[in-house]
């Protein structure tokens, strides 16, 4: 993956898709179904916006008389639309939580499904003059978010870099101006690897001011690559040319990849496993084993499993067993560098839509 990473087509991008009516539907040589019309739309996490248009892009080319568009307007933004009954599905780097499930009664007769369908590495990109091979420890890295370490020749970061030339340039951190899982996802990391330093609850809104602020992951990037000093987070897939940090695990410093950042899954459980309909996952965070890059956000798939509209949702639950198929985290892993989910995790997203009622 390294940092060279594309995004396949414009975010707002809306494709259409095939075929005459849902009683036609097939599957492809992939699996992927066929023969489906009708236009849904989602809205969400800007995380896995690549992703997103990757998928509809595929699932478009097997059924070119449906219509499928998704905003990447951030998680919160995602959560509240399906929660008003603006959108058909979102996605969302933050699972819903029970405040929000109540208020999605409302307009879901059903239940809110939730299952994981991407998961990427956030990286901590830095634009910092001749610094190439940056190696940051999770306490250090906490110190610089909170804005205690306020230069990037300071001791604590020396330390990570023996025999580093760091120059003495102000630190300027950036982080998402707007509600984004990916900020939740990235202090729940900075909580769990270094409790002494980060003492802030993990939430969507950025808990710190005093940064630059900008809105969704392009804003991010785009921030880090004309500033200097600079130093943020976001979906490594869409860092570009940036460089990224190594972080310390155990002994170790890990670069971040897509294999490495799908090893989280394996300390992963489920929090509530007796549920048919919440696949909402507890990362762990804090290991310490070789090779597992843990900096990782894990981004949902969320629908209403009775919908009112029928075609719509004979639509939706294709589409999304389509995303979270093999053949679909082949191609978020080919065109957005995510890690393709586990086995596990594919027979979570199966369990969850067997709950989707279309008749």
């Amino acid at each position: 993956m390294k940092r060279s990473l594309k995004a396949v087509v414009p975010a707002a991008l809306v494709l259409s898709l095939a075929l005459a009516g849902c009683g036609d539907s097939g599957s492809s040589t992939d699996g992927a179904a066929t023969g489906l019309s009708g236009t849904i739309k989602g809205a969400g996490a800007s995380s896995k916006d690549a992703a997103e248009q990757a998928w509809i892009a595929k699932f478009g080319a097997d059924n070119p008389n449906a219509t499928i568009s998704y905003s990447p307007d951030g998680s919160g933004a995602g959560r509240e639309k399906l929660i008003s009954g603006a959108v058909d599905y979102a996605g969302s780097d933050s699972a819903m939580d029970a405040e929000e499930f109540a208020a999605a009664k409302k307009t879901c007769t059903g239940d809110i499904i939730q299952f994981p369908v991407y998961v990427s590495p956030i990286g901590i990109g830095y634009n910092v003059e001749g610094v190439d091979n940056l190696q940051l420890s999770p306490a250090t890295t906490a110190d610089i978010f909170s804005h205690k370490i306020k230069k990037w020749n300071d001791p604590a970061i020396a330390k990570d870099n023996p025999g580093v030339t760091l120059p003495s340039t102000n630190i300027t951190t950036v982080n998402r101006s707007d509600e984004s899982g990916t900020s939740k996802n990235f202090a729940a990391y900075l909580a769990e690897a270094a409790p002494k330093n980060w003492k802030h609850e993990p939430d969507d809104v950025w808990p710190i001011k005093g940064g630059e602020a900008a809105k969704g992951t392009a804003g991010v990037v785009n921030a880090i690559k004309n500033g200097k000093g600079t130093i943020g987070y976001a979906d490594a897939s869409q860092l570009g040319e940036l460089k990224a940090a190594k972080v310390k695990v155990g002994n170790e410093y890990v670069e971040y990849s897509p294999e490495a950042a799908a090893k989280i899954l394996e300390h992963s459980k489920r929090e509530d496993a007796a549920s048919k309909t919440n696949f909402a996952v507890k990362l762990d965070r804090s290991v310490k084993e070789a090779g597992v890059y843990p900096v990782v956000l894990l981004s949902y798939a969320l629908t209403c499993s009775a919908p009112t509209d029928a075609e719509k949702g004979k639509l939706t639950k294709a589409y999304l067993e389509y995303v979270s198929s093999e053949a679909g985290q082949q191609v978020a892993a080919e065109q957005a560098g995510a890690a393709p989910l586990s086995e596990t995790a594919r027979g979570w997203a199966t369990d969850a839509l067997s709950q989707l009622k279309t008749d």
